[in-house]
């Protein structure tokens, strides 16, 4: 069942393999996730974090705190506290070695992403 999977990789070019339960999460508490490129550790890559602002409930007081920036360790690793309740999103971006012909024929550049949504529950 859920409880002996959350922790396993899916197999997919680029993933965010949770190092925290992904769920029975607090406001307040840290997720840390690992990314990785095709089964190996993606040191060095950007983590865009976004909370699904419902209701405009969360003031931001500019567009810089809309989206936080983290990046990973030397294993892939990335850790965030999530400071309120609702749902978190995780992104991971990532260049693939290969190119692809763009539609005028130039070698254009593949950029792969992986996405974890993660909720936090506020206490009482």
């Amino acid at each position: 069942g859920m409880e002996e999977s959350w922790q396993k990789p899916l197999g997919l070019r680029v993933e965010i393999v949770p190092l925290t339960r992904p769920y029975g999460l607090w406001s307040g508490n840290v997720f840390q996730g690992k990314v990785i490129m095709e089964g190996k550790p993606l040191a060095g890559a950007v983590v865009e974090v976004e909370y699904y602002n419902e209701g405009k409930k969360v003031k931001a007081p500019s567009d810089v705190y809309v989206t936080q920036v983290v990046r990973t360790d030397d294993q892939g690793v990335f850790t965030y506290a999530m400071p309120w309740d609702g749902w978190w999103g995780f992104a991971a971006l990532a260049d693939a070695p290969e190119k692809m012909k763009s539609p005028g024929g130039e070698n254009a550049d593949i950029e792969l992403g992986a996405v974890i949504w993660i909720k936090a529950e506020r206490g009482n």
